[in-house]
């Protein structure tokens, strides 16, 4: 794309460049740019501050608002556009891309506002646009030094490791030099390609790939040491981020044994194999699913959270934490990748319902946060992570068609969006905490903690046991009928008639 400083336009011209935003971040960029003659040409700034059009900012015109794109673009000759206003919403990112994408023109954006806080805006740093700008997600500011100090020399283990979350946190893991980073799943193909792209920047630290399933207690048991009698564990380990987990809504209403099997009895499993080993931190990553939960998913989950809690209660040395968090934007299987290979095969984008609304935030903002939890490290507490505001499904598929290059206006033909329905299990919209969960401020703006109180939303042993062997069994009447029963959710008795 033209504009990056290194390629210029027509004939080896300057590329020129039509600036939106005359505040500090684009006046910072238009300097650099004079100042070090790079080669790219600013000719005029739009701004919908009405008291700043027609003024003349670093020798620039104001020449219009955002909705004057197409006129001065042309009166200008520009090449390009750049939205330099960090703290812009997905809705004006959106609008300008509609506008640039009639005009013919490439579109590139500056940083979010919390990734240039400590220092300067330099035209480095411009990037193409991309879904979350569309949301208006912003980046972390992560503390890696404070996250360094509980993480340095220590052995981390992470399971779902070959999974989007999972993948990610040991990307950002890897950068705090644990000495070992042991990988846990199920997957060999996705653990052996996530030990790839970490080789080459682990350093001093040891990459472990286990391939096993957290369903598996007598895996587990023997990962431990505890069945080979042996006093030191086989697999020690310091902290454990546990996301490995079934996430899919319909296909769990389809599959409720499996869920109970991975979500529930998975995390018993690991919570026993964290106190075996002397784990000093367990993290669990759960979803705002589990927040009275409607579908066998979030009941699960919600589950995973009791059993986290009770192992809470449970120990003296162990530090047990949950992380709860809403969607999160271009995982595997999630529905931004799913509309995007629908968009690239000329198919319509499904919505359930025109009112549906989800959390959305990015893969990597939602691993630094976790981590940064897992600093806080306070025992038995949720930790939840701030999402902003809900998103539009719908304005979520408008979205990518705009990125794609058609205009969800019906100006030109493209997919299109079918309105399908609920599915079973769905929600029109998601909560993040319980009615009865007192949030608090952490030491994080982007997360707040609660702690049950007089020991809420603790799980008792035999009736996991109860569901586990229900599961087992393929007793899936009985079993929706006891996840309705602990978690006092009627409709979770009511499943989809498969066949």
């Amino acid at each position: 794309m033209a504009g990056t400083g290194k390629d210029s336009g027509k004939n080896g011209a300057p590329t020129r460049l039509l600036v939106v935003g005359a505040g500090v971040a684009g006046q910072s960029l238009v300097q650099e740019i004079q100042r070090d003659k790079l080669s790219v040409q600013p000719v005029a700034f739009l701004d919908d501050d009405p008291q700043l059009i027609g003024k003349e900012i670093c020798g620039l015109p104001v020449r219009g608002g955002c909705d004057d794109l197409l006129q001065v673009a042309d009166d200008t000759g520009a090449q390009e556009v750049l939205l330099a206003i960090p703290s812009s919403g997905g809705r004006l990112v959106r609008r300008l891309v509609i506008l640039c994408k009639r005009a013919g023109l490439p579109f590139r954006l500056v940083p979010g506002l919390r990734a240039i806080i400590e220092g300067d805006v330099h035209f480095e740093q411009v990037a193409d646009v991309q879904p979350e700008h569309l949301l208006g997600r912003e980046t972390v500011v992560f503390h890696d030094q404070a996250a360094a100090s509980v993480v340095m020399g220590k052995r981390v283990l992470v399971t779902g490791a070959g999974g989007s979350i999972g993948g990610e946190l040991c990307r950002q893991i890897i950068s705090l030099q644990p000495s070992h980073l042991i990988l846990l799943g199920r997957g060999e193909n996705s653990i052996f390609e996530m030990v790839a792209e970490l080789e080459p920047l682990r350093g001093k630290t040891k990459l472990i790939p286990v391939i096993a399933d957290v369903r598996d207690a007598v895996r587990l048991e023997n990962l431990s040491g505890c069945l080979s009698g042996k006093k030191e564990p086989r697999l020690a380990c310091d902290i454990i981020l546990h996301a490995a987990a079934h996430k899919h809504v319909p296909l769990m209403e389809d599959n409720p044994e499996e869920a109970v099997l991975v979500n529930v009895g998975g995390t018993k499993n690991l919570t026993r194999f964290a106190t075996r080993v002397g784990a000093e931190r367990f993290v669990l990553i759960s979803t705002d699913k589990a927040v009275c939960p409607s579908s066998v998913m979030g009941a699960t989950k919600k589950m995973a959270e009791m059993v986290v809690r009770t192992a809470a209660a449970e120990s003296d040395s162990t530090r047990f934490m949950i992380v709860r968090f809403g969607n999160v934007l271009g995982s595997r299987g999630s529905v931004v990748p799913f509309f995007v290979k629908r968009i690239a095969a000329g198919l319509p984008l499904p919505v359930t319902d025109k009112r549906m609304t989800r959390y959305f935030m990015t893969i990597r903002e939602a691993a630094l946060l976790v981590i940064e939890a897992m600093v806080m490290g306070e025992q038995g507490t949720t930790y939840i992570l701030e999402m902003g505001n809900p998103v539009s499904i719908l304005e979520l598929a408008e979205n990518l068609l705009v990125l794609s290059g058609y205009d969800p206006a019906g100006i030109d033909t493209g997919p299109g969006i079918n309105i399908t329905g609920l599915r079973p299990g769905e929600k029109l919209h998601e909560s993040l905490n319980e009615d009865y969960e007192d949030l608090l401020r952490s030491d994080h703006a982007l997360i707040r903690k609660t702690k049950p109180a007089n020991g809420r939303d603790l799980m008792d042993a035999k009736d996991l046991k109860t569901g586990c062997d229900l599961a087992l069994a393929g007793d899936v009447e009985n079993l929706r009928l006891w996840l309705a029963k602990t978690l006092n959710q009627s409709t979770l008795a009511q499943g989809p008639d498969l066949f």
